[in-house]
């Protein structure tokens, strides 16, 4: 039986509190501003939740942030997930009963990449992401749905600590409201201003178009010690934020539930920056997500095809295997950065021009390809980094000419992003299996471009 309601009459957190004495298989559905939220309950705790608004990037983003726990989950996994998946995601209309990142998940342990606790911890922190956008919704509508078919277990999670922990973090970040409003906002560094020596060479570099929380990825730091790091920067107007990109500038921003001068403000901006923004590095270790110290695990079982070894089913404790000590690295350090070659082979002059300005920058040196058939060879000659690969040219196709560098010993790990204007599922399929790294749709814009990019080379 279906249930549905408004949150102008019951709030959120409300909702979800009151849905955690009931003991039925249901998947609560949250519709607000053209975003569906969708929390997947069994017996009062929470298997699952996620929402609409690019659920693979939140999955690689807490992929990359657990790395270090999960070192077998490299990058040529995480793109392998996004092409099983992140298609079948775009073309499933059963969505609501097999969540596809969800599904990566399970594809994830049942083929040895994970075992059941790294998959907990994993859960918990997208589980996290999710149900803070969700305690933020003013109004919305929300509908019931009892499933017919409930998730495999991996496992569940208590309500009342979930919230606990969201709301903790949306404390914390509601302290920061003068100026952010949105962890997808972007920061850029103003030219015209003379660059700070406390702030890193490779935060200013990629402060050029990435959201706080895709920042704090590439600095393997937590988001919120990232946003108190620039924050004194962002008063004094060294530092501006740009709106979320769409998808996410239709998520709910943050609000203040009460009036109030947060008293760190003052303090933070006469506060030395030096010794605190981490430098990327070979040996970096990230710091781990706040939810993942807290016990917030009911039931951990095995999928029901995969059973791995030395795993308890016994209430877990996360907090001693993954509250890792953050390795600090000063300006006097860490200060080489890589130079990537990126060739870009398309026999459009419009597209290459376009790419080129795009990717404009110290970091990238950027290989114009116009000729297809003298690819194969300029590559060889080049050995980029990353190949971007145009799908429909005359001469030859793309497809032809990427399993022409696979079969090239040098380049069998080297990312190959199509870049073409088709959308179907036949070519994406195709692409897949002449090993194509990623698929980048026309017309695309700089900060999607920078994403993939940003997806295979950090």
């Amino acid at each position: 039986m279906n249930y549905s309601g408004t949150f102008t009459a019951l709030r959120p957190h409300s909702l979800l509190r009151h849905l955690s004495s009931c003991f039925d298989t249901t998947c609560l559905q949250a519709f607000s501003n053209s975003v569906t939220w969708s929390i997947y309950l069994e017996e009062g705790t929470i298997t699952y939740a996620t929402h609409s608004v690019e659920p693979f990037d939140r999955l690689e983003r807490h992929l990359r942030r657990l790395s270090q726990q999960i070192p077998q989950v490299t990058n040529e996994i995480r793109v392998q997930l996004r092409l099983l998946f992140e298609t079948d995601a775009q073309n499933n209309s059963n969505v609501i009963n097999k969540p596809p990142d969800y599904q990566a998940i399970h594809w994830l342990v049942n083929q040895g990449y994970l075992d059941t606790t790294q998959a907990t911890v994993l859960i918990q922190e997208l589980v996290k992401d999710v149900i803070e956008s969700f305690l933020l919704i003013k109004t919305g509508n929300y509908e019931l749905t009892t499933l017919q078919q409930k998730l495999p277990d991996i496992c569940r999670l208590d309500v009342s600590k979930v919230i606990e922990r969201c709301q903790m973090r949306l404390q914390t970040w509601q302290s920061y409201l003068l100026k952010i409003t949105s962890p997808y906002q972007r920061p850029y560094l103003l030219i015209n201003n003379k660059k700070s020596p406390e702030l890193q060479p490779k935060l200013t570099y990629w402060m050029k178009g990435f959201s706080l929380r895709h920042l704090a990825i590439i600095m393997n730091q937590d988001e919120i010690q990232l946003a108190q790091h620039l924050y004194p920067y962002i008063l004094t107007g060294e530092i501006i934020l740009h709106e979320p990109d769409p998808p996410f500038d239709k998520l709910p921003k943050i609000f203040a539930e009460s009036k109030f001068t947060p008293k760190s403000t003052i303090g933070l901006i006469n506060k030395k920056l030096v010794d605190t923004v981490v430098e990327l590095s070979s040996n970096a270790t990230p710091i781990t997500p706040t939810l993942a110290v807290e016990n917030l695990a009911l039931v951990v079982r095995p999928p029901q095809t995969y059973t791995p070894a030395n795993t308890s089913h016994q209430e877990l404790t996360l907090s001693n295997t993954t509250n890792s000590v953050p390795q600090r690295v000063t300006p006097a350090t860490g200060t080489n950065r890589p130079v990537y070659k990126i060739v870009s082979v398309d026999d459009s002059p419009t597209i290459l021009k376009e790419i080129s300005r795009f990717l404009e920058s110290e970091n990238f040196t950027v290989v114009a390809i116009n000729d297809p058939l003298k690819a194969a060879m300029s590559i060889i000659r080049h050995k980029p980094d990353l190949i971007l690969l145009d799908l429909n040219m005359a001469g030859i196709d793309g497809y032809e000419l990427c399993k022409i560098i696979r079969n090239n010993s040098m380049f069998k790990k080297t990312p190959i992003i199509f870049v073409t204007s088709s959308k179907g599922l036949v070519d994406k399929v195709k692409a897949r299996l002449v090993g194509a790294s990623g698929y980048l749709t026309k017309p695309f814009t700089r900060a999607e471009l920078l994403k993939m990019v940003f997806m295979h080379l950090t």
